[in-house]
């Protein structure tokens, strides 16, 4: 289950906790529409320690734990909701769901590059990366990042992909 925590954490943190909060006033928020974005991420994780895999996941997500654990690249497609808000804050795909700061090396309209640095497992453990975000166009964004956990010698590597789908987010936050 501790695997499972881990992957699933980093897998959060790929674009995306290093969007808050900013480090510098004179960040300029990527040039990109608000509303309904698709979301399309693949990482690979390497260094997991080896743990049994737990017998109540579906058939899929046994295929996904065993592909983290050697190491193959894993690729989830989601959904997030950009808005005028988020944007204005700077945490348009910000999926994080750590304790995470960042220092943004650079900033213009259209390309985003940043340092973070996640705290996990309530502080016992953390994870230091680097994050770059570019707008293609205000509907295309492509993105890398890429982070080590301390103490674990766990790297996450990630390229992502989000595409505008509308104006209307519907259920997604």
């Amino acid at each position: 289950m501790r695997t499972k925590f881990l992957a699933g954490f980093l897998a959060g943190m790929i674009v995306f906790c290093s969007l808050t909060p900013w480090a510098a006033d004179d960040t300029k928020p990527l040039n990109i529409k608000e509303g309904l974005w698709e979301d399309t991420v693949t990482r690979t994780i390497k260094g997991i320690p080896s743990h049994p895999i737990p017998a109540n996941l579906s058939p899929e997500e046994h295929a996904r734990a065993e592909a983290r654990m050697k190491g193959e690249p894993v690729t989830d497609v989601g959904r997030s909701c950009i808005t005028k808000e988020k944007l204005e804050k700077n945490s348009a795909f910000n999926f994080s769901r750590g304790d995470c700061t960042s220092t943004v090396v650079s900033s213009t309209g259209s390309k985003l590059e940043t340092k973070f640095h996640c705290n996990i497992q309530g502080g016992t453990a953390g994870s230091d990366g680097t994050l770059t975000l570019e707008a293609l166009s205000p509907d295309n964004v492509q993105g890398t990042m890429h982070s080590v956990t301390n103490g674990r010698r766990v790297t996450t590597d990630a390229t992502f992909t989000s595409k505008y789908l509308g104006p209307d987010c519907g259920e997604v936050k």
